[in-house]
């Protein structure tokens, strides 16, 4: 006896699951895989209240969660653990972020965690919006250029030969001052091995959009090489040289360390 042919219209679709996967694949494409409930329901068409219960339902599953006081969500653990390669992200969301919390108090100045990503830093974890020294509120997602950068440096400076090979490459394409910049192979040399020497790195005001900031950036290791940095971020009117070298270096090292350490416990498999 022959099966009667499959009607595709037997298995109708599940609304509320095609309009949760649609909130997250928007989640995912904003900066930092953070958004508002406002600008969830404007890219997916739907009412601010389905939104709103839709995002609660996907939280308490633990695909998202809450950021900045409650006001945003971002894509949760569960998400990063389903995803191909959420082993390489873990380390962020559960050892970065509550050691940058933890630090918070004594270095009193925001810090950002960066990784990088096609010729940038990107922000992937920030302190901004918990610290009363921030001029910046939101800093997640934010690009961050390379090499004038105390991130990019940072990263540049310890990270493996072929990452740092490859990433010059890339930026030496560009046609602005930072493809210039990594084009010159004597500064480029001349910037690492001083950054090295120092055994951290620093920016004074040569990133333009931020000439009023002084930043330290250090790397965040595996092993021996660094998978992405963590800065300081202060006013330069408001600290002196000697408060840096013999305060904040010291206590970023330490947040920078345990982070390490962190990453190099985690579980292989």
């Amino acid at each position: 006896m022959a099966l009667p042919p499959i009607d595709d219209n037997v298995y109708r679709e599940v609304r509320g699951l095609s309009r949760g996967l649609a909130i997250l694949r928007v989640l995912n494409g904003l900066p930092g895989g953070i958004g508002n409930v406002s600008e969830l329901a404007r890219a997916t068409g739907l009412h601010r209240t389905t939104v709103k219960r839709i995002l609660e339902t996907l939280r308490m599953e633990g695909l998202v969660h809450h950021k900045d006081d409650g006001t945003s969500y971002a894509l949760g653990f569960e998400v990063r653990r389903l995803s191909e390669g959420y082993v390489a992200a873990d380390w962020i969301d559960q050892i970065a972020a509550p050691a940058m919390l933890a630090h918070l108090r004594a270095l009193s100045w925001p810090s950002d965690l960066a990784t990088p990503d096609g010729g940038f830093m990107i922000v992937r974890e920030s302190t901004h919006r918990s610290s009363l020294l921030s001029q910046h509120r939101a800093t997640i997602g934010i690009r961050i250029p390379m090499l004038v950068s105390s991130l990019g440096r940072a990263w540049l400076s310890w990270c493996s030969d072929d990452e740092r090979e490859a990433t010059l490459i890339l930026l030496g394409e560009r046609t602005d001052v930072i493809g210039e910049m990594a084009r010159d192979k004597k500064y480029v040399a001349r910037l690492l091995r001083e950054t090295r020497k120092r055994g951290y790195a620093t920016n004074r005001g040569e990133w333009l959009s931020e000439a009023s900031v002084t930043a330290i950036g250090l790397p965040i290791r595996s092993e021996e090489h660094a998978i992405g940095a963590i800065n300081l971020v202060m006013q330069t009117n408001a600290v002196s040289d000697r408060d840096i070298d013999q305060r904040y270096v010291p206590l970023l090292r330490e947040l920078a360390g345990e982070i390490s350490k962190g990453v190099a416990d985690l579980p292989t498999e």
